[in-house]
């Protein structure tokens, strides 16, 4: 616990019932239990789902520290922390202070069975940052429970891969939450079974895993390759938000390597009815070089534009896979009437209690499947790192056309912010505590 500062810190606070944010001073949070650490936040981020709490749409009565994206250096750690622990995750035994890390949104042991198959969102010690139990990210200092399992090294990074080093802070706060997020919306529908039929060639069921022998007959014409029109992926993605864009980016980056080995064609659908976020998906896109574009017909569309263009597309059938980023009704309504048969809707969106548009009987008249649910951040990070590597030209700069970041600005902004940020008339923002 050496160098543990001392005294009163600033921090974003959110009082129920809605909308109103204060910025007041606290005394800095202290280290509790062994495991946790204190990192002093270098940046923090305001996130989508920021407003849920913000509206007074998640059913909170308390006050809170708002916030769940940070990006720091270790100020302090507790007695679990030191040279030779063993038999526990590998930071326990290397972290030390002053090293940089970044937070997932998502407390992560690192030891449970959830984490230890890589579903590190149902940690059984899961706590969600800038709730009433975690104070969140928006505050000069954050305490984090769990740090061995939860935080990621990136000064241990560094020494196996130098180019970390030269990725801005505005830019590794991405891995926080809304990368790795974009990553797993696009990841779980590509690894579908329901996919398998267009990425391996093969009718189902022999596309997939069979727990039996024998399935194919001679003569049968099971495991007939199927034609090139029927390996065509037809994929939407609904939002186009910062993790809309991030979405976007992932699955090009994927489908390239897929059209690599595989060597199927892929059409892309983003849809926004928001003509401000089309922009900026259009200006990230034309940012990539052309090199990285083969891999897919890419189109910014509104609603009815690109109803229109999934019909053209696939002969009135429908998209394989929609991907859902939004958290509402409205947009869970669009992507199952642009689902095809057999499709999948893969949804990252924070849904709120209405119950979900359709019912049992609509997805079992179409053999609809449906992937929800929060990012395992922790599990992604090896992945979203390698795209946020690559995308330096997409996610390194701030305040250009193609930025994912709009702004970096201080806390005394923050109300303002959420208000904007709320009313979609602003995109990323990024909070620097120190300024």
């Amino acid at each position: 616990m050496a160098n543990h500062p001392q005294g009163t810190q600033r921090a974003v606070k959110w009082y129920p019932p809605a909308y109103d944010i204060r910025v007041e001073t606290i005394p800095i949070p202290e280290i509790i239990e062994p495991d946790d650490a204190l990192v002093k936040i270098k940046l923090a981020g305001l996130c989508g789902s920021d407003l849920h709490i913000y509206r007074g749409h998640e059913d909170v009565d308390a006050e809170l520290i708002c916030g769940h994206e940070l990006v720091g250096e270790i100020v302090a750690l507790g007695s679990s922390f030191y040279p030779g622990a063993t038999g526990r995750p590998e930071l326990y035994s290397t972290l030390q202070i002053g090293d940089k890390v970044v937070s997932p949104f998502t407390v992560s042991c690192g030891e449970c069975h959830f984490c230890r198959v890589g579903f590190t969102c149902r940690c059984i010690h899961s706590a969600l940052l800038g709730t009433p139990l975690l104070p969140g990210g928006q505050a000069q200092y954050a305490r984090i429970p769990k740090a061995g399992g939860t935080l990621f090294s990136l000064t241990a990074l560094a020494r196996s891969n130098a180019r970390v080093l030269d990725i801005a802070d505005s830019s590794l706060l991405l891995l926080a939450d809304i990368l790795p997020t974009g990553v797993f919306v696009a990841l779980q529908a590509l690894q579908h079974p329901k996919l398998s039929p267009m990425l391996t060639g093969s009718a189902y069921p022999s596309s997939s895993f069979v727990p039996c022998d024998g399935l194919v007959l001679s003569g049968t014409g099971v495991m007939k390759p199927l034609e090139t029109a029927d390996r065509t992926l037809t994929i939407a993605i609904v939002g186009l938000g910062p993790v809309g864009v991030c979405a976007a980016v992932s699955l090009l980056h994927m489908m390239e390597n897929i059209r690599t080995t595989k060597g199927l064609d892929c059409r892309i659908v983003a849809i926004d009815p928001n003509e401000a976020r089309r922009k900026k998906m259009e200006a990230v896109y034309a940012k990539i070089n052309s090199h990285d574009k083969q891999s897919c017909a890419f189109v910014v569309a509104a609603i009815d534009e690109a109803q229109d263009l999934a019909k053209l597309w696939t002969g009135g059938a429908g998209c394989n896979a929609v991907l859902e980023v939004v958290g509402n009704n409205s947009a869970l309504d669009l992507a199952y009437s642009l689902v095809r048969p057999f499709g999948i809707i893969s949804s990252v969106g924070v849904h709120q209690e209405p119950p979900i548009p359709f019912t049992g009987r609509d997805v079992y008249n179409k053999n609809v499947s449906l992937d929800f649910g929060r990012c395992p951040v922790r599990a992604m990070f090896p992945l979203a790192l390698e795209i946020l590597v690559k995308r330096q030209d997409v996610f390194g700069g701030i305040g250009d056309d193609a930025s994912l970041i709009e702004n970096t600005v201080s806390f005394d902004q923050a109300a303002q912010s959420y208000e904007l940020f709320d009313k979609g008339k602003c995109g990323k923002i990024l909070f620097d505590p120190w300024m």
